[in-house]
C-alpha cells in the first residue's frame, strides 16, 4: 500500500484497535474514529487507545457517527482515502433490549459514513458485516451466495441492512464497497462481553460458566490477527478485481462485494472451555442451560471467495489463539495492579 491515510471507526474497540495497531507498524497514517461508549469498560477501551497514541501517524477522533458535521469535518481535514468501518453497536442479546442504540449507530450511523464516502472521493470503504446475518440457516458451511433474509436478531438485521445500503452506493455512485462478515472473533484485547472473557474471568474466580444448549455448539472461532491480515489483503486489492456482475442488472458491474472472514473450521464449544481451563490452569464450574433466543447452533464460514481473490487464509489454531490470548488477560487483569 501506498502511504494514504487511513479512517479506521471503532478504533477504541476490539478488532479496530489491532487493525489501526497493524496499519501504524507499517507505517500508514491513520485516523481513529470512536464515541469510547460505555457499553463495556472505557478503562479497556482507553488502555488500547494509549497504545496506539505511541504512534506518530495516529490521529484521534473523539465523536459518534451519528454526529454528522463530526463525521464530516474529519473527511474535510484527513481527506481519508480508505475507510475500515468496524464501529457499530455490537452485541446480539444487548439488541433485544436496546434497539435504539443499534437503528442510531448502525443504521443511521452507517448511512452517514456512506454520504461522506460518496462526497468525499473515498477510494474503497470496507465495512464489518457479521456471520450473524445468516440467522437460523442450516445449511453448512455458510455461503456468501447463500439467502439471508430471515435475520434472528435485530444486530442480525442491522448488519444485513448495511450490505443491502452499502450495495445502493456502489451501484448509484460506483462507491467500491467490501462488506467483511467476520466469524466469532477471539485474541487479547478483546471484547469483556464475550464468552472468551466472561469464562475465563469465571473460571480463574470459581464461579460457575453459563454453558447454552448443554455445551452442544460450534463456533468458527477466528483469532483476531487473522481478521486483520484479511481486512488487509482486502483492503490492497483493486476495485477492479471486487467487480461483481449482477444478472438482474444485465451487463452493468458494480463494486461491490461480501466476503466471509472466519477460520473455516467450526470447533466444539467444551473444547474452547477445556483450553481455557488448561492455559489458565483451572477447572470449570458448569452450569448447562438450554439453547438462548437469538442464538445458532452452528457458525461455519466459506472462505473460498477471500482465498481465490487474496490468497489468504487464516492460520492461527484455536489452541495458538487461546494461549496468547490467556497470557494477555493474566497480565492485563491479573498482574497489573491498576485495572
Amino acid at each position: 500500500m501506498s502511504k494514504t491515510t487511513i479512517l479506521v471507526t471503532g478504533a477504541a474497540g476490539f478488532i479496530g484497535f489491532h487493525m489501526a495497531k497493524r496499519l501504524l507498524e507499517m507505517g500508514e497514517c491513520v485516523v481513529g474514529y470512536d464515541n469510547v461508549s460505555d457499553y463495556y469498560s472505557v478503562a479497556l477501551k482507553e488502555a488500547r487507545l494509549s497504545v496506539l497514541q505511541e504512534f506518530e501517524g495516529f490521529s484521534f477522533v473523539r465523536a459518534d457517527l451519528t454526529d454528522k458535521f463530526a463525521l464530516e469535518s474529519v473527511f474535510k481535514k484527513y481527506k481519508p482515502s480508505i475507510v475500515i468501518h468496524l464501529a457499530a453497536q455490537p452485541g446480539v442479546r444487548y439488541s433485544l433490549e436496546n434497539p435504539d442504540v443499534y437503528v442510531q449507530s448502525n443504521l443511521v450511523g452507517f448511512v452517514n459514513m456512506l454520504e461522506c464516502c460518496r462526497h468525499y472521493g473515498v477510494e474503497h470503504l470496507l465495512y464489518a458485516s457479521s456471520s450473524s446475518v445468516y440467522g437460523s440457516n442450516e445449511k453448512l458451511p455458510f455461503s456468501v451466495n447463500d439467502r439471508v433474509d430471515n435475520p434472528i436478531s435485530l444486530y442480525a438485521a442491522t448488519k444485513k441492512s448495511n450490505e443491502l445500503m452499502a450495495h445502493t452506493y456502489s451501484h448509484l455512485f460506483k462507491l467500491p464497497t467490501t462488506g467483511m462478515r467476520f466469524f466469532t472473533v477471539y485474541g487479547p484485547w478483546g471484547r469483556p462481553d464475550m464468552a472468551p472473557i466472561l469464562f475465563l474471568d469465571a473460571i480463574v474466580a470459581g464461579r460457575p460458566i453459563k454453558v447454552f444448549n448443554h455445551g452442544e455448539l460450534m463456533r468458527d472461532f477466528t483469532y483476531v490477527d487473522d481478521i486483520v491480515s484479511s481486512i488487509l489483503a482486502l483492503v490492497s486489492k483493486s476495485a477492479a478485481l471486487m467487480i461483481q456482475r449482477e444478472s438482474d442488472e444485465g451487463n452493468e458491474a458494480v463494486p461491490y462485494k461480501v466476503y466471509n472472514i472466519g477460520n473455516n473450521r467450526p470447533e466444539k464449544l467444551m473444547d474452547f472451555i477445556s483450553l481455557l481451563e488448561e492455559f489458565s490452569g483451572n477447572k470449570a464450574v458448569m452450569e448447562l442451560l438450554p439453547m438462548q433466543p437469538g442464538d445458532v447452533l452452528a457458525t461455519f464460514a466459506d472462505i473460498d471467495d477471500l482465498i481465490k481473490d487474496t490468497g489468504i487464509k487464516p492460520e492461527i489454531s484455536l489452541r495458538v489463539g487461546l494461549e496468547q490470548f490467556v497470557n494477555w488477560w493474566l497480565e492485563y487483569y491479573v498482574d497489573d495492579t491498576h485495572h
